[in-house]
């Protein structure tokens, strides 16, 4: 690697990743790489002033249990202290957005799940590791990454427009309903009501992952990730062991809260499956909401060395809106359709545009 990149040199910054905003602020408004692996790392936000600025380079986590985490970035960013950013050392500036895509998948396939807290991913450790690249007539195929990156973003957008026709989600127009429940939010009425008088609660069944087969079948393997809706493999199994999906689905020891549509098998028994317990009222946008409610309800208080349990679940509280003291389940449904709405408006449109340049192309 050292043979073709160089890490970066950028001017240290004493803030502390807990004192920054993870959003940005008036002056606050640089996007700053921490050891994360959510919004490619992107994570908190610091001054511009007195900041090194980096942009097309590609980053890479070195710390933490994402350690070896590696993005392309193609906007302005910085990095704190437990990231780094290495440059191509060769004609930097004639290299594609596919080119760095292919580079980064490259380093990626090299460095991680091979570190760990205790031997960080650090340039001084990778930089003399191999990696492997396209050649031909002994040069390194640019034409090769820039081709194979562009069929691989068109095999994936004919699916994306694919899923979205059949899902109905190219409709992404407000009804007056959505706008209204968007504009008057702020000013709903909202109560605390104990979990057991929402939803019915119980353990999961378990599968040890020593004992499952990776991609071996169609059904969900849920672990407490916040990754892929805590999905770690789909797979084949004794279907004793299956759970019933449209639930609430808790990761016990890490409490990730996710709405699980499918039947499932899972990693853990002290996993829990929250079942609403008014049918009429079980549906997907609901329990989109309810297990945002949950997360934000009770998510500050438990943790890998505290975690839930069905035993404590028992006794805790969850803020809802409330209409005529009762959950309002008809403003829930209405609110995560109209942010399903706004959100998937942003993928419509950048499908459209993207397969229409790749039309005329």
């Amino acid at each position: 690697m050292e043979d073709l990149f160089e890490k970066i040199k950028v001017k240290y910054l004493k803030f502390k990743t807990t004192d920054l905003p993870s959003e940005p602020t008036k002056e606050f408004i640089l996007p700053a790489l921490t050891a994360g692996i959510q919004n490619q790392g992107l994570n908190n936000f610091v001054p511009k002033e007195n900041t090194t600025i980096l942009k097309n380079v590609i980053s890479i986590s070195a710390n933490g249990a994402n350690t070896g985490a590696t993005f392309y970035q193609n906007k302005e960013f910085t990095v704190l202290q437990d990231a780094y950013a290495i440059n191509w050392i060769y004609t930097n500036n004639l290299l594609t957005e596919n080119h760095y895509l292919y580079l980064t998948s490259s380093i990626s396939k090299t460095i991680l799940g091979n570190y760990d807290w205790s031997n960080k991913a650090g340039w001084e450790k990778i930089k003399s590791k191999k990696i492997q690249l396209p050649k031909r007539n002994g040069n390194i195929d640019f034409d090769f990454m820039d081709t194979f990156i562009s069929q691989l973003e068109n095999e994936r957008l004919a699916k994306l427009e694919t899923y979205l026709s059949i899902n109905r989600l190219k409709d992404y127009t407000l009804t007056s309903e959505e706008q209204e429940v968007l504009k008057n939010f702020d000013n709903e009425k909202f109560d605390e009501f104990n979990v057991l008088d929402i939803f019915d609660v119980k353990n999961t069944k378990n599968i040890l992952s020593r004992d499952i087969i990776e991609n071996s079948g169609e059904i969900p393997y849920l672990c407490a990730s916040t990754e892929n809706n805590a999905i770690s493999s789909y797979i084949s199994y004794d279907e004793k062991y299956l759970d019933k999906g449209n639930c609430v689905f808790i990761g016990g020891k890490t409490f990730v809260v996710t709405y699980q549509e499918n039947d499932f098998y899972s990693n853990d028994s002290h996993n829990l499956i929250l079942n609403l317990r008014k049918e009429d009222e079980k549906n997907k946008l609901n329990q989109l909401y309810l297990a945002t409610c949950i997360n934000k309800s009770l998510g500050r208080k438990y943790s890998w060395g505290d975690s839930i349990s069905n035993r404590k679940i028992q006794t805790e509280k969850v803020s809802l809106p409330v209409k005529n003291k009762q959950p309002n389940y008809k403003l829930m449904e209405i609110l995560i359709s109209a942010i399903q709405k706004l959100v998937i408006k942003e993928v419509v449109l950048y499908t459209d545009r993207k397969i229409a340049a790749t039309q005329i192309v």
